[in-house]
């Protein structure tokens, strides 16, 4: 397994690697001079169980374009075999950002399967519409699929209900709704992420059962059916 963390806040590996954050390539670019000057094992490290982690990292705040760092990992992971003996490749996208080079996974036909996270809260809700959007206009031109929605519980009014409307609006699936649990904050105060702090939890099973879903529904995705604003 490889993530690859897509957010300028570099928090996509942190538990895996029991570590505050790791180097971001663009961060170990600067330094070195630039990313040709890198190697794969200076920006990929190897964390819980084996997962291999990079994170593409951005800009100071505001300064540049966060997003043209997501387009140079991708790049310079390509270029050095890191996708290599690899079963799965999650990239970890920021959420609620249209701009290009956030969507490189969806655009470039770097990813085959979108998974959305989000809530029963209105702006997570329209910011899953606002990707499925995204989804759409290159669908037709690559083979990136919507997969599902997974519902990660905020304990908001009929969040269930509204998460499931929303999916069948999208012409999509639940794949899953994640109960809250506290369990979550205990293992990040730890650095650690549910499955290693507590194996046995029903929180740890919950995710199992997430994996199992995503696994089982591999080439099922669909072009979606955005929510128009009028």
């Amino acid at each position: 397994i490889l993530i690859v963390g897509c957010d300028p806040k570099a928090d996509s590996t942190r538990l895996i690697l029991h570590a505050k954050a790791q180097d971001t390539i663009l961060s170990l670019a600067a330094s070195a001079g630039s990313v040709e000057d890198l190697e794969l094992e200076d920006v990929m490290k190897v964390g819980y169980k084996d997962i291999r982690c990079v994170e593409s990292g951005g800009p100071e705040p505001g300064v540049g374009c966060a997003g043209r760092g997501v387009i140079t990992s991708i790049n310079f992971l390509e270029e050095n075999g890191a996708y290599e003996n690899i079963d799965y490749v999650s990239y970890d996208v920021l959420g609620d950002v249209v701009c290009g080079g956030f969507a490189m996974p969806i655009r470039e036909n770097k990813a085959q399967e979108i998974y959305i996270v989000m809530s029963g809260e209105m702006m997570a809700m329209y910011a899953a519409n606002n990707i499925s959007k995204g989804i759409l206009k290159y669908a037709n031109s690559g083979g990136v699929r919507l997969g599902g929605l997974i519902c990660n519980e905020r304990q908001t009014d009929k969040e269930l209900e509204l998460a499931e409307a929303l999916a069948k609006k999208l012409g999509t699936q639940l794949i899953y709704f994640v109960p809250r649990d506290n369990v979550v904050q205990h293992a990040e105060l730890r650095r650690m992420t549910v499955l290693e702090y507590a194996p046995e939890s029903k929180q740890a099973d919950h995710y199992r059962n997430l994996a199992t879903k995503v696994h089982n529904n591999g080439g099922k995705g669909i072009i979606p059916t955005p929510i128009s604003m009028d």
